[in-house]
C-alpha cells in the first residue's frame, strides 16, 4: 500500500541557524525533542521512548541524506522496502523576517495520518518547551 506524505511547517523563534541545526541533526538535539534517548552510530540513529530498563520502545532509523544547515533525511528500518518512504527535517529562512522555519516531511497509511500528525505535534510542542523555539 503506498503511504501518504505529510508536510508540517514549524515557524522558530530564532535567527541561529546553529541552535535550530543541532536540535534537528545530533543525537543530542533530537533526544531533547523527539524521544527519550537517541544514540548515533555510523549514520544510525536509535531513538527509544521509556525507559531501557523499564518498558520501552526502540526505532531505529538511517541516515540518508546529510546537508549542513539545510536538511537531514532519515528513513526508519521499517520502511526499508518502501524507496519512497523517509523523514526530512529541513530548515528554512524567511526573507521578510529572517525567522527560521522547520518544515517536515513524513509518510503514513492513510489510515494513521491523523495519528502522525498528532505525533508530530506533541514533539513540535515538547520542541517548544525544551528550547523555548
Amino acid at each position: 500500500m503506498r503511504k501518504q506524505r505529510i508536510d508540517i511547517e514549524y515557524p522558530l523563534a530564532t535567527k541561529s541557524f546553529n541552535i535550530a541545526w543541532d536540535l534537528i541533526s545530533t543525537a543530542h538535539g533530537l533526544e531533547r525533542w523527539i524521544a527519550d534517548h537517541v544514540t548515533e552510530e555510523d549514520g544510525v540513529f536509535t531513538f527509544t521512548w521509556g525507559e531501557p530498563w523499564t518498558e520501552h520502545d526502540t526505532r531505529k532509523a538511517q541516515l540518508i541524506e546529510y546537508v549542513k544547515y539545510d536538511h537531514i533525511k532519515l528513513k526508519w528500518e521499517y520502511d526499508e522496502d518502501d524507496d519512497d518512504c523517509y523523514w526530512e527535517m529541513r530548515i528554512d529562512k524567511s526573507d521578510l523576517t529572517n525567522l527560521l522555519t522547520l518544515l517536515i516531511t513524513d509518510f503514513a497509511e492513510d489510515d494513521d495520518v491523523d495519528g502522525l500528525k498528532i505525533l508530530w505535534e506533541s514533539n513540535l510542542d515538547r520542541l517548544h518547551r525544551a528550547s523555548g523555539l
